[in-house]
């Protein structure tokens, strides 16, 4: 074999050993931000922080089956940010309820969360989580 066929021949071969695939495309992914508060006092609120110290192994099995790519959750005193990454266009209903039906455990987790949570200002009552829009952005 000609050293040039030999290097090919190799390139390829590692490739496919490594999971290399050159033509994939990536699918484009969108973030959405949702605020919610925690209800007062600290209790609460260490109680809340705790919880998810330790988030029941169903609940993240839930999320995966039901296409979540990354879910961030952060904080400023009892209000919560929590930015879910998703392929595009998805509808975020339809993979809440995928993630909810893949274990009872997930529902309970629901249930047992929305016993700390309260809209924010603006809200509608009954409603906790809602879903900021974005303003502006900066991309370099």
């Amino acid at each position: 074999m000609h050293t040039k066929k030999m290097i090919c021949f190799y390139l390829l071969l590692l490739a496919g050993m490594t999971g290399c695939k050159q033509h994939q495309t990536e699918q484009p992914l969108q973030e959405h931000i949702f605020v919610v508060n925690i209800a007062p006092g600290d209790q609460k609120l260490q109680e809340y922080l705790e919880h998810h110290q330790h988030i029941w192994p169903e609940v993240e099995a839930g999320f995966k089956k039901a296409g979540y790519k990354k879910i961030t959750l952060s904080r400023f005193e009892h209000l919560v940010v929590m930015s879910v990454v998703v392929p595009a266009g998805a509808d975020l209903d339809s993979m809440g309820k995928v993630a909810e039906s893949y274990d009872k455990r997930c529902a309970a987790w629901n249930r047992l969360m929305d016993t700390y949570q309260e809209g924010v200002p603006g809200t509608t009552p009954g409603q906790k989580w809602v879903e900021a829009k974005p303003f502006y952005s900066f991309e370099h």
